[in-house]
């Protein structure tokens, strides 16, 4: 995503990557780290069209309330595998 962005123009010094989330709630929790030695007060995630949403809601349950989102307009052959496993995953995280 990081090379998405920079290749759209966003400057590469202005993009915060998380090589640590190795699940939603893992992004969330360092996101709250950065955030705070940052001192920055919204969140704008990047990700897969199919994976907003769940991002999204783990955020909010974890008491973010400016958490903006965007997505590249792009779609792969193994997009459909993520899709179907979107769902449970999404229910997952709406439960916990």
């Amino acid at each position: 995503m990081k090379e998405y962005l920079v290749n759209k123009g966003i400057p590469s010094e202005k993009i915060i990557e998380d090589s640590n989330g190795y699940n939603s709630s893992m992004t969330v929790q360092n996101t709250r780290d950065i955030m705070t030695n940052l001192n920055l007060e919204s969140v704008m995630v990047i990700a897969q069209y199919f994976h907003i949403t769940r991002t999204k809601l783990v955020f909010n349950k974890l008491g973010f309330e400016n958490v903006y989102s965007a997505h590249a307009e792009i779609f792969e052959l193994r997009d459909l595998y993520s899709i179907i496993r979107e769902f449970p995953a999404y229910y997952k995280y709406l439960i916990l």
